[in-house]
């Protein structure tokens, strides 16, 4: 009979795993942060494109990020669509000041560009994973995604140390500002 009961315990137990969901302001605030985040990121490489061309070397390495980043966004707009969530009502800054960055980095230089998409997508691809941890066993597609794309922005954070970014004139400061301004920009649009 003990036996029995301690068998219907574990039922009960795992039952109740089964059972734990993400909670939804958290999971509406990952996905407004994350469309946010990936706005912003097409935005930077819209900027650097503009400087250096579609067509010229480096062009064309951004062109392949901006085009994964194109990706990422029409998922999240969906996502967006489909949970019913108000995206920041900061996307018209996000607007502006990412395609700003992208432009200004460019214009400092090819090595400049790739220091900016080294400091955004390591604080990008750190923000995914803490994300991960948040979301339960009901968004195991969410989760997948995440994990997609934190390895495309590590892909493009070593894309940028392959193309030289740390050799970048006053490197450490420049992407420290950068990432202090990403970690910012992602606290405020959670909310905001």
């Amino acid at each position: 009979m003990a036996r029995k009961q301690t068998i219907n315990s574990k039922r009960k137990t795992s039952r109740r795993k089964e059972r734990v969901l993400t909670d939804q302001s958290i999971l509406e605030e990952i996905i407004r942060v994350d469309h946010a985040g990936e706005f912003g990121a097409t935005r930077i490489y819209d900027g650097q494109i503009a400087i250096f061309g579609k067509k010229s070397k480096i062009g064309k390495t951004i062109k392949h990020m901006a085009d994964q980043e194109q990706e990422h966004i029409e998922t999240f707009e969906k996502l967006i669509l489909n949970h019913r969530v108000r995206p920041t009502a900061l996307l018209p800054v996000w607007n502006v000041a990412g395609y700003f960055l992208g432009a200004a980095t460019a214009m400092m230089g090819e090595k400049a560009a790739m220091a900016c998409t080294v400091a955004v997508e390591k604080v990008i691809g750190e923000h995914y994973h803490k994300q991960l941890s948040l979301l339960k066993g009901d968004h195991k597609k969410l989760k997948a995604t995440i994990k997609k794309f934190a390895q495309d922005e590590l892909e493009h954070h070593d894309i940028g140390i392959a193309h030289d970014a740390e050799k970048t004139p006053g490197y450490t400061i420049l992407t420290k500002f950068i990432e202090m301004g990403c970690k910012t920009a992602i606290a405020i649009s959670k909310k905001i």
